[in-house]
């Protein structure tokens, strides 16, 4: 009867686990049409939440969540450009937004330079 249970409470947390806006299995979509920015420049040299130094040269991004050094692949809705960017910080501020992408990220696959914001597909690579 205890192991009954046991199967059920494993079982549950299964279907729990494939439960919210995504899967979040290796190349599976984690998140869809959520909205991205960029940082600015004046956070060059700083120091980010997992203990480097960021650049807006490198591709990298910040989210509230996920593990650092996950990578993700982010997809532009609009045009279909994509970019594969490393975890290394936390954010965004903004609650509306999944991501803070690096600036050199966000201009690879944005079609306006002059707009802050994307909507993008998200997809966990490793």
């Amino acid at each position: 009867m205890k192991s009954i249970r046991i199967f059920a409470v494993l079982f549950f947390l299964t279907l729990l686990s494939g439960c919210g806006s995504g899967k979040n299995a290796s190349g599976s979509f984690y998140k869809r049409n959520v909205e991205v920015s960029y940082y600015a420049d004046k956070f060059n040299g700083n120091k980010t939440a997992s203990g480097e130094k960021f650049s807006n040269s490198k591709k990298t991004a910040a989210h509230r969540t996920l593990s650092f050094g996950t990578k993700i692949k982010v997809t532009n809705v609009a045009n279909g450009k994509s970019v594969i960017v490393t975890i290394n910080d936390r954010g965004p501020q903004k609650q509306s937004r999944e991501l803070d992408l690096s600036k050199s990220a966000f201009m690879e696959i944005t079609d306006n330079k002059n707009h802050g914001t994307l909507k993008v597909n998200m997809q966990i690579v490793k």
